[in-house]
This record gives C-alpha cells, structure tokens and sequence, in this order.
C-alpha cells in the first residue's frame, strides 16, 4: 500500500520527538510523508515503516532556490491530496533578548513560522482535496510569554496568528486547522532547555510524548462535522 492507497500523512520533524511520535502511531493505517534535515537522519526512519517516503530539507533554507523550495518542487507533484499535515519541526531559541543576534531571530522564525506557510501553502490543493487537517504543533509558548525564551514565545505566538488566520480562510475549502498546545514535554528539545535553565532533568514533571500524541489524535480523528481548533495538554502535577 502507498500514497494511491492510504491516507497521506506529511509530517515535518518527523525524525524525533513528538514528530516521530505521531508517525508511529500513524504508520499502521496512512502513507507516510517523514520530514527531517538530512538524508542521514530521514532514511532509517523512512525504512521503518510499511509505507512511507522522504522529504529532506533543511526549512531555514527557504529562499528562491533554497533547499526547502527544491524538496517541495519535487514533493508536490506526487500528491494528489494530503489528508493529514503535521508541523512538528522547530527550534528552541532559547535566551534573553540581549543575548541573541539577529541571525539567531531570522532562523528560528524562518524555521517556526515562515517555513510552516510555505509547506502548507504548497501543499493547500492537496489539502483541498482531501478536505484534510493542518495541524500545527505549538506549546504552551504559544499562550504565555516568560523571560529568557521571547524569541521561541514570539515564534510560537506568529505560528497560533497562522493557524487562525489559516483556519478561516480554509474553512470554504473544507480544510481544518488546529493548534495543538503541549506544555513541557519529555523530548530531546526538553533536555535543551532545562540545560540552558541549569536544572536537573526529571522526566516524571513532564508530560510523556504518548501524551501529546493521544491529544494530536483527537484532531485527527474528529468526525467529518467537527473541527478541533485548539488542543491544550498540561503535565498535570502532584
């Protein structure tokens, strides 16, 4: 079974963390789309699972000509529609606006947010086609800003203003957006940010990527006349 059989699934950052996670639990029913940097990193992934293809790209790189413009052109004219797209790939970012130059600015935004309006405008007559799901993995970041993380909070705030715009220009089409907001997460990107913060790493306070997961297939699987347009998912605490 392939694309001309299965629901399609394309899934940026789809080689680890929460990105993975999803393609897992989809593998078994739809055809698999698996986003990652490199060639290297998207390969073992892809061969892992009964269905599935490449898209190598690295989306800081979108300008005309720029790896992610090539991937799309070679990517878009296979799919005839795309029932399911996942924007899980980002970059942490993590610092304080004094300390973070401009360049760091321009690529996490390039990755978080203009990077996700590119794929997803490409692929929109797929999505069209299917009347499929956008969803666009966010964070708690997207909701409340703190110091030190103002670059990915801003990021993350631009990718809800996406989605929502997204979601009602999409609505006569039959596209359906949703924002799925995961607080803290036992993830490689976690290991980042308690480093940057100088804590010590307990998994037990964060939410389990099953977790997210279970939350992501809540959108998913929403029956043809309903919409989950927010998703907020908490490590509940003790």
């Amino acid at each position: 079974m392939d694309s001309t059989t299965r629901p399609v699934a394309v899934i940026t950052g789809a080689t680890r963390g929460i990105g993975l996670a999803i393609a897992r639990d989809l593998a078994d029913t739809h055809h698999l789309v698996i986003g990652g940097r490199s060639a290297d990193s998207v390969g073992p992934v892809v061969a892992g699972f009964p269905s599935a293809e490449g898209f190598v790209a690295d989306l800081a790189d979108g300008g005309p000509g720029g790896s992610l413009e090539t991937a799309l052109s070679e990517l878009v004219p296979r799919l005839g529609r795309v029932d399911v797209l996942v924007h899980s790939a980002a970059l942490l970012g993590a610092g304080s606006v004094a300390e973070l130059d401009p360049a760091t600015w321009s690529e996490v935004l390039a990755v978080n947010v203009v990077a996700v309006a590119g794929i997803t405008r490409a692929l929109l007559p797929a999505l069209r086609s299917a009347e499929g799901l956008v969803l666009m993995v966010n964070s708690g970041s997207g909701l409340v800003a703190s110091a030190g993380s103002g670059l990915y909070c801003a990021s993350k705030f631009a990718l809800r203003a996406l989605a929502d715009a997204l979601r009602e220009e999409e609505r006569p089409h039959g596209v359906r957006v949703t924002s799925l907001h995961p607080g803290r997460v036992d993830t490689d990107m976690q290991h980042e940010l308690v480093a940057f913060e100088g804590g010590d790493y307990d998994p037990s306070r964060y939410l389990r990527v099953e977790s997210v997961v279970r939350a992501a297939r809540l959108a998913i699987d929403a029956a043809p006349d309903a919409a989950i347009e927010m998703v907020s998912v908490r490590p509940r605490g003790r």
